[in-house]
């Protein structure tokens, strides 16, 4: 059983002998029944640093919504320098770490698609590199490559006539959410070191199939980018590879983990988690050793969730226009019951939510209650105050998800649990159920191009449309459309792991 000397004053054991952080917050966790009044107010490196970003977001409106782009390097978790939100200030920054080397810089993601990427910064004035195209058409296979290779005619021409649409094949698939507490709770090496156990079990019974191949080709890789991670760390001059010792190392230390996802995929719906809990645990205990004052613990989460403000990703106009903004979902969770009925209010959800307060309203990080009407009333009143005020959360039903994914999930994107670290989820598209109808009555002709695009079943003839035979042919028509899209979907998630992790 590990034991290191940062978990000093932490209960339990089962979270010791496995990698295990539900464990963990379950045997450590205190609850907090009382009201908002211990909330302090922002301090003035947060209000500096603030202001310095609302200058530059400024100015990125100002700008047509893009700052700044990189048309020269291609994004890896450790293809940039330090970065800071204002070079002479940086020292007053308690939370470090840009996507690229600049606040509000957009990095370059080919590995989606090249023509996607090159769009994104020609639409906003930014000529790409010649030389990164040249590697990324000659060179290197990207996933929307691949995936145009696998596509049969027959989805080629649904996804050309809109009734699949949406369609993640040109850029990183999203509802990605990591479980990022494990590197301030275990650090690097002993996450590194389990999976190399993983690793030596797979293939053990001597059968190296194509599954066992890539399963351990896969590994390989987890390993390489938990190692690139303490690189990227190392650059800020941090050593990621042991446990957090203090509050503040476990913010930075799940931080760098969130950073490093950032920096590799450009989902669109990249999550941060349920982390509020967690967190407080730290928070508390340096709280209660007197080594951190409430206002600093409020400093902190204050500077994690203005990092979390400047997420920025280089999208295509269309997208941005289809989702009304420029949207990354980084949703991160507070409150919550746990499997044993105990509320999991602490004070670092009342934090998450004051952060609304101290720096005004914001889309980002997409904050969200898991909502049940056994919360403490308390907390319920001050998210519900927070709610009206700045118009800046986002509520799930904590009592339907957590029979199902139990007291440790997460929101994917904005609606969707996952059970954290342990399931991942596949991004969809949509189905033009409009067109599928018209296809059922048309025998699968769309209506526009005038071209075959479903199965050639018999058209509708009658002058009057009669609701049975209409629902037969609907119910024909969408069991088409639902299998294609499965498939559809399946084609790119095996590309997307096979060309873009």
């Amino acid at each position: 059983m590990a034991d290191f000397e940062q978990w000093a004053g932490f209960k339990g054991t089962q979270w010791k002998n496995e990698i295990d952080v539900r464990d963990f917050i379950q045997k450590n966790f205190t609850m907090y029944d009382g009201d908002k009044s211990f909330l302090a107010g922002p301090t003035e490196s947060t209000n500096e640093l603030w202001g310095e970003l609302q200058k530059l977001q400024k100015e990125e409106r100002a700008k047509g919504g893009v700052l700044d782009m990189d048309t020269e390097i291609v994004s890896s978790i450790t293809s940039h320098g330090p970065g800071y939100i204002k070079e002479e200030l940086k020292d007053k920054e308690k939370i470090v770490g840009l996507q690229t080397d600049k606040p509000l810089k957009r990095a370059f993601m080919p590995y989606g698609g090249i023509r996607m990427a090159e769009q994104s910064c020609e639409m906003y004035g930014y000529k790409p590199s010649e030389k990164i195209h040249d590697i990324f058409t000659t060179y290197h296979k990207t996933h929307n490559d691949a995936v145009f290779d696998a596509y049969t005619p027959e989805i080629r021409a649904a996804r050309k006539a809109h009734v699949l649409t949406g369609l993640p094949d040109t850029y990183g698939r999203g509802r990605i959410v990591g479980d990022y507490r494990r590197v301030a709770l275990y650090g690097i090496d002993y996450l590194i070191e389990h999976k190399e156990i993983d690793k030596s079990k797979i293939g053990k019974n001597g059968v190296m199939n194509e599954e066992v191949v890539r399963l351990r080709e896969e590994v390989a890789e987890q390993i390489r980018a938990l190692k690139k991670m303490k690189e990227m760390a190392n650059i800020y001059g941090f050593d990621i590879s042991k446990p957090a010792k203090n509050a503040a190392e476990a913010v930075q230390w799940l931080y760098f983990g969130y950073l490093a996802a950032i920096k590799t995929q450009n989902g669109a719906a990249m999550s941060v988690g349920r982390v509020s809990t967690f967190l407080d645990i730290f928070i508390n205990r340096d709280l209660e050793a007197g080594k951190i004052t409430e206002s600093e613990a409020q400093e902190l989460i204050d500077h994690f969730v203005m990092k979390l403000r400047m997420v920025k990703f280089a999208r295509i106009k269309s997208y941005n226009e289809l989702f009304s903004g420029d949207p990354v979902w980084a949703t991160l969770e507070v409150g919550g019951l746990g499997q044993d009925g105990r509320s999991m209010v602490t004070k670092t959800c009342y934090r998450f939510l004051h952060t609304l307060e101290n720096m005004g309203p914001a889309p980002e990080p997409n904050l969200t209650v898991l909502y049940s009407r056994r919360l403490q009333k308390n907390f319920k009143e001050y998210a519900a105050e927070i709610s009206i005020n700045t118009s800046s959360v986002q509520y799930e039903n904590d009592d339907v998800m957590r029979p199902i994914w139990g007291d440790d999930y997460s929101i994917c994107c904005c609606v969707s649990a996952t059970e954290t670290g342990k399931e991942m989820q596949f991004f969809g598209a949509r189905a033009n159920l409009a067109k599928c109808l018209l296809y059922a009555l048309n025998g699968g002709v769309d209506v526009n191009t005038r071209e075959q695009v479903g199965p050639s079943y018999r058209r509708v003839t009658s002058e009057y449309l009669d609701y049975d035979e209409v629902m037969e042919r609907f119910d024909d028509m969408m069991e088409w459309l639902a299998k294609i899209y499965v498939n559809t979907l399946n084609l790119m998630h095996i590309m997307h792991y096979k060309y873009y992790y």
